[in-house]
């Protein structure tokens, strides 16, 4: 399995090492007498920085823009996304001159859900020829799910404001939109995504990082196997999981069943563990969408040992860390790489104890580290408050924009 190690002082397990790797940890520039008073007012300069600094600081100097029109089908639509490296969209309805939310990851693996439910293979192959993209969130409505919120922000909204509002309405990407000065019609300039929001921090919050000396343990960044999970109830599965509350599967579980996590969770990846809770993989909803593109509709009942096998060479691997790991560490390796997640397994500390090297003990998401570094949104603070600060700017937007 490819795999990236995080650099840190902690070790990491042996059996997700890269084969022949010569990467080699990053020497640690933390001292460990720093403390959490340092911490603290790292923290506290970074919010800051953002405070003053608007979206547009946070643009790439080059970058492309894919916008789909809603009339477009999904298949071909998917094949626009991969062909370009690309797993999400805006939307734009060109009968009102309008934007008209995000197709992402999440909203097709509705779709394959869906179909999968309640049509055979054939029909379903048929129907995804012609389905349009206005009609997805019909699809949602039909499955239960809740339809994601129509948010944008102006590009002089400051990256503070920005990363409130992702932390609030739990969003990964915020569209970016202004308006055209001679016909007042909607602009999409830009998506903000939480990566690139944290890659801004990274790069230019360099001192103040190595400041952030603190384990992921201590800080409680991610989502850990609990110690005491609710009692087993026969008629609810989730509390029979020894992993509780981290979705898991094996290289056995069957694709489909992989999916109904991704749908019902609103999550982007699985880890795939073996009989010891060894994390030996992660299974992620590119992945699926890859076998879609491909017309593979019948590999949704291939266990996920045989649907590894179809998955793309150029694979970036799977990142690991572990609790001991630092922050600091862990925004440094964002700055090098593309990052959306690292699972956290343990290492040498739990070994100690009587723990299983490289066994699964979290998950971290880039929605985590971002709602440490920007700080919870007051819980005083409602969607609606949210919603006055982006209407300020006129572009908190209806949730049906998109019929």
């Amino acid at each position: 399995m490819n795999t990236t190690l995080l650099p840190s002082a902690a070790a990491s397990p042996k059996t997700l090492k890269r084969k022949g790797s010569t990467r080699r940890r990053a020497p640690s520039h933390i001292s460990p007498l720093q403390s959490q008073e340092t911490h603290d007012a790292a923290l506290h300069a970074i919010r800051n920085l953002l405070k003053g600094r608007t979206s547009y600081d946070a643009f790439p100097v080059s970058f492309r823009l894919i916008v789909l029109d809603t009339k477009l089908n999904v298949k071909k639509a998917l094949q626009c996304l991969l062909l370009n490296g690309v797993v999400s969209a805006p939307l734009w309805n060109s009968e009102k001159s309008k934007f008209a939310g995000m197709l992402t990851v999440l909203d097709i693996i509705h779709l394959i859900q869906y179909y999968y439910d309640t049509a055979n293979y054939e029909a379903a192959a048929a129907d995804v020829e012609t389905f349009r993209l206005e009609s997805i969130r019909d699809i949602e409505k039909s499955l239960g799910v809740a339809t994601p919120p129509m948010l944008a922000e102006h590009p002089n909204s400051t990256l503070y404001k920005a990363a409130r509002v992702l932390i609030q309405t739990h969003a990964r990407r915020l569209p970016l939109l202004d308006y055209d000065t001679e016909t007042g019609h909607e602009v999409i300039v830009s998506v903000l995504t939480q990566y690139r929001l944290l890659k801004f921090i990274s790069i230019n919050c360099t001192r103040e990082i190595q400041q952030l000396h603190l384990s992921l343990r201590k800080l409680k960044i991610g989502t850990y196997v609990s110690s005491n999970p609710p009692p087993p109830d026969p008629e609810n599965p989730e509390t029979q999981n020894p992993y509780y509350p981290i979705a898991t599967a094996t290289l056995d579980t069957p694709v489909f069943d992989v999916v109904h996590m991704f749908s019902e969770r609103a999550i982007s990846a699985v880890p795939i563990i073996d009989q010891d809770g060894v994390v030996v993989n992660l299974y992620e909803t590119v992945d699926v969408i890859t076998l879609v593109r491909l017309g593979a509709y019948q590999s949704l009942d291939l266990t996920i040992s045989e649907a590894l096998n179809q998955r793309s060479p150029d694979f970036p691997g799977v990142v690991i860390c572990t609790a001991s790991d630092s922050l600091g560490t862990l925004l440094e390796l964002i700055k090098k790489r593309r990052v959306h997640r690292l699972v956290v397994v343990e290492g040498d500390e739990e070994e100690k104890k009587g723990g299983k090297k490289g066994r699964l003990l979290g998950i971290i998401t880039l929605s985590d580290v971002l709602r440490y570094v920007i700080g919870e949104v007051g819980i005083g603070e409602s969607v609606e408050e949210i919603a006055t600060l982006s209407t300020a700017s006129g572009t908190l937007l209806s949730p049906d924009v998109i019929s």
